[in-house]
């Protein structure tokens, strides 16, 4: 069989289809994945053929200006999210992958769930669509926000409208999130199948440590922000590990003392079996990577789906939220205190772990994606 997959946006869309990708693979199909002209360099890395539905990064573009940090507003982010994904960047996935797939001809096409636009174009040509859930709590995604633009994107595809958008829940649902994470007000469909991308076992002895990050993409202008975080961790009696991200410069941060490492960049997954708590901006690849690890948060929501995930976290007791905006070195330094201290925190996050690690295995989805051909 061939197998396309597809996800708009950046990195963060990308990563949760791998598991599978790699999955289908290995069950013998063949792969390509469609995707951000700027992101196609990640994606090859990854050991995929790629099909871009935009250009690539100029090599001469200049840096994006960071913009001021703000509150994270969660009405306003979902309005952002369903005109930015639901309008125009679902008209430009509608025309790409209409050409690819009618060019490569995929038995099925796996979607990331913000990738509406793939979903219009496998519509309309009869292709059967999988979605792959890249939003943990699932509160972001708001149909009754997104049945407009959404509707004149099927119009201009001559489809029939769809109110209640029945269109993006058709097929098969994949979720690598832990089930009771999710939203109550947002509730899995029906047809969603809950896996586990990998087991992660007991982690070993190891130095109280304390991961800092602000994630690799969604970084308005953080400077001030990691060196009051950096501040408030300086007198704890933990390691402190902090990734600042390629935009940002370690030595920017100023000297530091030996029990804090700085860097652009390491592997999530060569850092979380050693890690205590993890403060982080709340995006959904970082909760579920410090869930899987049964790990307590921190977490400092910048926008997007991160004030929703935050908000779930302080719900089910597996973490703590600060404001970004106007959080002081003394409130981390409590925080952090009363996590690391507090048996409740870890024993939530644990739950989840376990509740992940109870799931079926990701190559238990592949005959189920099988089936819709």
């Amino acid at each position: 069989m061939r197998i396309l997959f597809t996800f708009i946006g950046g990195i963060g869309h990308f990563r949760p289809l791998v598991p599978i990708a790699r999955a289908v693979e290995a069950a013998g199909h063949e792969v390509r994945v469609a995707g951000s002209g700027k992101v196609t360099p990640t994606v090859e890395a990854a050991g995929f053929t790629t099909f871009a539905t935009s250009g690539p990064r100029p090599a001469d573009a200049p840096p994006p200006i960071p913009e001021p940090l703000q509150p994270a507003d969660p009405a306003a982010e979902e309005q952002h999210f369903a005109a930015a994904f639901g309008g125009p960047g679902a008209r430009r996935h509608a025309a790409a992958l209409l050409e690819i797939a009618t060019s490569w001809k995929p038995d099925v096409i796996v979607r990331d769930e913000a990738d509406f636009g793939t979903a219009v174009a496998a519509e309309k040509l009869g292709i059967p669509c999988t979605t792959v859930l890249v939003l943990a709590s699932g509160a972001l995604l708001r149909k009754d926000l997104l049945a407009g633009p959404l509707g004149e994107v099927r119009a201009d595809h001559n489809l029939p409208p769809d109110p209640d958008l029945a269109f993006l829940d058709g097929g098969l649902t994949l979720s690598p999130f832990p089930p009771s994470f999710r939203h109550p007000s947002h509730p899995l469909p029906p047809n969603a199948f809950s896996y586990r991308t990998a087991e992660i076992p007991p982690a070993e002895p190891h130095t109280p440590t304390v991961y800092f990050t602000l994630g690799t993409l969604f970084q308005p202008d953080t400077d001030d922000l990691f060196t009051r975080v950096l501040t408030g961790l300086r007198d704890l009696s933990t390691n402190v590990v902090v990734t600042v991200g390629d935009r940002n410069d370690p030595a920017a941060l100023g000297p530091q003392p030996p029990h804090i490492r700085v860097e652009r960049f390491i592997p999530q997954d060569d850092l979380l079996p050693t890690c205590d708590l993890v403060i982080s901006h709340g995006g959904s690849g970082s909760i579920l990577g410090t869930l899987a690890h049964g790990l307590p948060s921190i977490v400092l929501p910048l926008g997007a789906d991160q004030p929703h995930n935050a908000q779930r976290l302080l719900t089910l007791g597996a973490g703590a939220a600060l404001d970004p905006v106007t959080l002081t070195p003394a409130d981390v330094t409590q925080a952090a205190t009363e996590v690391l201290a507090n048996s409740n925190y870890v024993e939530a996050a644990q739950r989840l772990q376990a509740e992940l690690n109870a799931l079926p295995e990701v190559a238990q989805a592949v005959p189920l994606i099988e089936s819709l051909a």
